[in-house]
C-alpha cells in the first residue's frame, strides 16, 4: 500500500509539472489567452493621426521628420526670382533709346507727342547761340522720335529751317522716362541786323511720314529772356545723345 501511495503522488506530480509546462508554451506563442495586442495609445487616441477624442494632438503620437511640401506640390507656382517689372522697357546704353516697347520686342510704331512728352527748353553756354530741346517721354508705352521738330518762334509764317546733315541713321525711340535731344542755332550771321527778339516758341511733332502731321496740338514754350534769332539758324533732327545734338 506504501509503494502504491508513493506512485500515485509521483504521477500527479508528473501530471501537474506537465500542465504548467504546456500553459508557459501557450504563452510564448501568443496563441493563447484573450487580451488585447498593445498599440501604443491611451485614453482613446489614434496612433496614426495623433489626435484625442477632444481633438488636442497626442503626446505620444510619433513626430514627422519629412520636409515641408515645396511651392509646387502645394499647388503654387515656384517663386523665379523675378520682380512686377518686369519690366519693364528700359533704354539702351546712355543714350536712352529702345528698339521695342516696354516688356516687349515688338517694335514701337507710336509717335512722340505732347499727350506722351514732355518738353524742355534751355539756354547752352557751348556752343554759343544754342538752345538745347529736350523731349522726355512721360507715357507708360515706348514712342518714336520721328524726324526733328518743326518750329515756329513768335509769329513767324515759315517753320524754322531743319538741318538735313544731322539725319540720325535710324529713328529714335524713346522708353518711357527716356529723353531725346534737338539743338537749335538761333542766328546764322551775328553781323546781321536781320534778328528777331523772340518770346515764345511753338513745337510741333513730326509724324513717320515727314510731309504729314500728327494731328494733335504744338507745345507752347516761353523762349529764355533776350532770345535772338534769324532766318539763317536751324534747328536738328531728334538725337538720341545730348553730346550729339551740340555738335551742331
Amino acid at each position: 500500500m506504501r509503494n502504491n501511495r508513493i506512485r500515485t503522488t509521483a504521477f500527479a506530480a508528473t501530471a501537474l509539472l506537465a500542465a504548467l509546462s504546456l500553459t508557459a508554451c501557450s504563452g510564448d506563442d501568443g496563441t493563447a489567452g484573450t487580451a488585447a495586442p498593445r498599440t501604443g495609445t491611451t485614453s482613446g487616441q489614434s496612433r496614426a493621426t495623433g489626435t484625442g477624442t477632444d481633438g488636442r494632438p497626442s503626446d505620444n503620437a510619433p513626430r514627422s521628420t519629412a520636409r515641408p511640401a515645396s511651392d509646387a506640390s502645394q499647388g503654387s507656382a515656384p517663386n523665379t526670382g523675378s520682380g512686377a517689372g518686369s519690366g519693364s522697357g528700359s533704354g539702351s546704353g546712355k543714350n536712352g533709346s529702345t528698339t521695342g516697347t516696354a516688356g516687349s520686342s515688338r517694335p514701337a510704331t507710336t509717335a512722340c507727342i505732347g499727350e506722351n512728352t514732355a518738353l524742355t527748353l534751355t539756354k547752352v553756354s557751348r556752343p554759343i547761340n544754342h538752345l538745347l530741346l529736350t523731349m522726355t517721354n512721360t507715357g507708360s508705352r515706348a514712342c518714336n522720335a520721328y524726324h526733328a521738330p518743326k518750329l515756329r518762334f513768335d509769329d513767324a509764317q515759315a517753320v524754322f529751317p531743319i538741318l538735313d546733315d544731322s539725319r540720325p541713321q535710324a529713328v529714335v525711340t524713346l522708353a518711357p522716362g527716356r529723353s531725346a535731344y534737338a539743338a537749335i542755332l538761333l542766328t546764322g550771321d551775328v553781323e546781321t541786323n536781320d534778328q528777331y527778339k523772340g518770346t515764345r516758341l511753338a513745337v510741333h511733332f513730326s509724324a513717320k511720314d515727314p510731309s504729314g502731321d500728327t494731328g494733335t496740338a504744338p507745345d507752347e514754350l516761353t523762349l529764355p529772356a533776350d532770345t535772338y534769332w534769324d532766318d539763317k539758324g536751324f534747328v536738328t533732327y531728334w538725337q538720341s545723345d545730348m553730346a550729339d545734338a551740340l555738335t551742331y
